[in-house]
């Protein structure tokens, strides 16, 4: 009875599974079964936090699958996943039994084709253009001549040495390159690093700052280009305070770092041309200028003489301001002695007409004398004030004349003076450039000549080695040396005839030429 009443009410032959071996049983079923898989979806949903795995969605027109990239896998992965993207992801799928769902643990990302990359990259272009990252007053004026110019390059491609090439031809410029990778996942992140370890420089450090940047790569496809695409770049570009010349790829390639960029070169040695001018056109110019400032000169000094003669001629003499009053002084002179003659006749004839008492003429006498005499006095006052007034006028007019010609000629001279001093600086700074080319000049033949020196088998036959002249060419072998019935053997202090079968000739000596003594040893 005891076993009858344990028994179940409704028994049943179905295996009890508990939540955790359920859950365990299914993922072992899905790994099992797809164990590496190969899927092309849009992304969807994209979550990044800050323990650095990296959470997505996979997903088609009718089904969503979930994708998750392990922190250690997401900092390997070539392309990151953007919203919107069409990608081949790979990796395995699984469970996680704690919310009950499968997913896929992803660790290669790949885009669906080149239409999704351009897809992707318009959608980023227009993202920064929106920023205001490409508008045209950010762009920065490249300097007219750079004394250090920074390359972000590979140092072993042919960008740098196309780039060194140019500038040596153009105008020598001292040029400090950051060694970066232009493509492949490390490329962004070293370029980056790159442009702004160059604005972080000091202006006094070991490592001079360069007044210019050329980021250069050469051509390749879209997917060797992707590097320069990235924001991180683009973002360093733009927030450069050094100019700087994107030059990636050939001419028909386009990245969004020439967006950002002041100024995009078709190719990386059109960057060198655009960064420096060329030295003979500026040397050129330098001479021209310097005809232009001596003929200015001659001119600055040519003019105000021949404006102080046209005012002295304008003025006239100084004599001829006087001229017309003392000719009317005199005229007036003249007139007067009659006159006086005249009023004292007829003074006379009225006072003969009426005699008049001896006291009373005396008297009129006296005073007529009296008035004469005033008269006189204020004759020749006015005479002499009459003449005063123009000999003060003409001092004044002279002393202007003479206080005018002297700042005339101070100014000319302080304006010759400074053109002198100026053109006096220029040729000396010409002498000095010519000098410094000369001498650059002078060492590189003096080490052409060393290396001539060296490399001439002359040098190393004075080390023990020998050259051997057969009637055809020089001979290279044993064979040949029995085969020639006579030949030569030139050491450092001359040539020796040997026959092979028979004894050495004398060794010759080398003679002066001219010299009719001088027999041969044959």
């Amino acid at each position: 009875m005891d076993l009858i009443e344990d028994e179940p009410e409704h028994g049943s032959n179905a295996h009890e599974f508990t939540v955790s071996q359920l859950s365990g049983a299914v993922k072992r079923s899905i790994e099992d079964q797809f164990g590496r898989v190969r899927v092309r979806a849009e992304v969807g949903r994209v979550s990044r936090p800050s323990s650095g795995h990296l959470y997505f969605d996979l997903k088609d027109d009718r089904a969503v699958l979930a994708a998750v990239t392990w922190k250690g896998q997401a900092a390997k992965l070539a392309q990151r996943p953007e919203e919107g993207m069409e990608v081949i992801a790979t990796g395995r799928l699984t469970t996680f039994p704690g919310q009950s769902k499968y997913q896929m643990i992803v660790d290669q990302i790949e885009p669906a084709g080149i239409g999704a990359l351009m897809a992707m990259l318009e959608q980023r272009r227009k993202a920064l253009a929106a920023e205001g990252l490409f508008d045209q007053d950010r762009k920065r004026v490249l300097p007219f001549l750079p004394r250090v110019i920074g390359v972000v390059t590979s140092p072993s491609g042919a960008v740098i040495r196309d780039i060194l090439h140019r500038l040596r031809e153009r105008f020598p410029t001292r040029v400090v390159i950051w060694p970066v990778a232009v493509q492949g996942k490390e490329c962004a992140p070293q370029v980056t690093a790159a442009i702004e370890g160059f604005n972080a420089l000091g202006h006094d450090g070991p490592v001079p700052r360069p007044d210019l940047i050329i980021v250069a790569r050469g051509g390749g496809s879209l997917e060797d280009l992707w590097g320069f695409n990235e924001e991180s770049v683009v973002r360093a570009a733009a927030a450069s305070a050094i100019p700087l010349i994107s030059a990636v790829g050939h001419e028909t390639d386009t990245t969004l770092i020439d967006f950002a960029s002041d100024r995009r070169a078709p190719t990386p040695t059109a960057a060198a041309e655009i960064a420096v001018p060329v030295r003979a056109d500026l040397a050129a110019r330098l001479a021209e200028t310097g005809l232009r400032m001596l003929r200015a000169n001659a001119q600055g000094i040519d003019r105000p003489r021949q404006r102080l003669r046209d005012l002295a001629r304008a003025m006239g003499r100084p004599a001829a301001l006087t001229d017309g009053a003392r000719q009317r002084l005199d005229l007036w002179g003249v007139r007067l002695e009659p006159a006086l003659r005249n009023l004292v006749r007829t003074r006379r004839q009225h006072l003969a007409s009426r005699p008049m008492p001896a006291a009373t003429l005396r008297q009129f006498t006296a005073t007529k004398r009296h008035d004469m005499d005033r008269l006189g006095t204020r004759l020749a006052t006015a005479r002499s004030r009459r003449l005063e007034r123009p000999r003060d006028r003409l001092d004044q007019l002279q002393d202007r004349l003479e206080n005018s010609l002297k700042r005339v000629e101070a100014t000319t001279r302080r304006a010759i003076a400074q053109q002198t001093d100026r053109l006096t600086e220029l040729h000396r700074r010409m002498d000095r450039a010519m000098q410094g080319r000369v001498a650059q000049r002078r060492d590189a033949l003096s080490q052409l000549d060393r290396m001539r020196l060296t490399l001439g088998y002359e040098e190393t036959l004075k080390r023990g080695y020998a050259v051997v002249h057969g009637p055809d060419g020089l001979l290279t072998s044993a064979g040949q040396a029995q085969a020639t019935p006579r030949f030569e053997v030139q050491f450092s202090d001359g040539r020796v005839a040997v026959h092979p079968e028979g004894k050495p000739a004398r060794p010759k000596s080398r003679a002066k030429p001219g010299n009719p003594q001088q027999k041969t040893l044959l």
